[in-house]
């Protein structure tokens, strides 16, 4: 005879039940905040903006406030793998790739203006065709001069920011800069040459990942292995080579990106990776200068520090726009 047990309404047993139920439906809702569960699954797709397909990873509740994750050289959205799952429960998160990136078109250079105007232009007009109207930038890297274009022309739009090893100051450009501001200054085929040679070869990629970091344990191979892989697509490091020189047009912009911190004051979080060579704490302070509602965080990491302090900056995200955003 098998064992039954009968469980009678009003029973401790059966309260105690549904008090567990209830539990770990909340802890699921939650998003895993505290024990980093999935909140949303991310969703991989792609819309066609002008010509172009454009691709991008998209999850969490459509009408939350949204988060536009702008990555940075030579990734795609693939670096936000981690970050969009633990902000996913509470926000909209939204992760495009840009021409010439990750799973979006590539078109040849001399079938797009490789430019960071135009690629401003593109993500301006991704957003439209998404149906994104308010919006906070996360800003790393390549990410920085293309959303503070967006931004300054779409003040209205911009909720918040968080600055992530991305520039607009001229004390960010340390040495690491002197070769391609000589490219800047010159462009001539030795020096394209230089650079290619230079920064685009696996152990350069590879060198961005684990330059400044605590802990190189902790940085998954898979990321300088999928990025070298695209930048080896035939054609592709000639599109490399004509962003880094357009990267010139961004330092002019500087102060018409710090006018507009001064006018409009963005809520603003930024958590900085103070070992960065490309972007070097220099580079963060003199934010303080423009930004009255700034939180200020320097970690210690590198340039991809989502890497080493995803965690602690999934966090920092999820209280600043807390604080700061929601209902905004």
């Amino acid at each position: 005879m098998k064992n039954t047990i009968t469980i009678h309404p009003g029973s401790k047993l059966l309260t105690s039940i549904i008090a567990l139920a209830a539990g770990l439906f909340a802890l699921s809702a939650a998003g895993g905040e505290e024990n980093g569960s999935l909140g949303y699954p991310t969703r991989h797709k792609t819309v066609q903006v002008g010509e172009l397909d454009i691709f991008y990873r998209e999850a969490g509740p459509s009408q939350a406030p949204t988060i536009v994750l702008l990555h940075g050289f030579p990734t795609s959205s693939h670096m936000f793998r981690n970050l969009i799952p633990a902000l996913s429960d509470r926000f909209h998160v939204i992760a495009p790739d840009y021409p010439g990136f990750g799973n979006s078109s590539m078109p040849l250079v001399d079938e797009f203006d490789y430019s960071f105007d135009n690629l401003a232009l593109v993500m301006e007009d991704f957003l439209k065709v998404v149906g994104v109207e308010k919006y906070s930038l996360y800003l790393m890297d390549y990410g920085a001069p293309i959303g503070y274009r967006i931004a300054a022309k779409n003040s209205d739009k911009v909720q918040g920011l968080i600055i992530q090893n991305g520039n607009a100051y001229e004390e960010g450009l340390r040495e690491f800069w002197d070769p391609i501001k000589a490219f800047w200054a010159e462009k001539t085929d030795e020096q394209a040459k230089a650079l290619r040679d230079a920064l685009l070869t696996i152990g350069a990629t590879k060198w961005q990942y684990t330059t400044g970091m605590r802990n190189v344990d902790v940085v998954s191979p898979d990321n300088w292995v999928i990025d070298q892989s695209k930048l080896d697509r035939p054609g592709n490091k000639d599109i490399q080579i004509e962003l880094f020189y357009s990267y010139g047009t961004n330092p002019p912009l500087y102060p018409l990106w710090q006018e507009y911190f001064r006018n409009y004051q963005p809520p603003a979080l930024l958590v900085w990776g103070k070992n960065d060579p490309i972007f070097p704490e220099e580079g963060a302070h003199p934010y303080k200068r423009d930004l009255k509602n700034l939180e200020f965080h320097i970690l210690d990491t590198g340039h991809f520090a989502l890497e080493e302090e995803g965690a602690l900056i999934a966090r920092l995200i999820r209280e600043f726009l807390s604080s700061n955003v929601q209902g905004r």
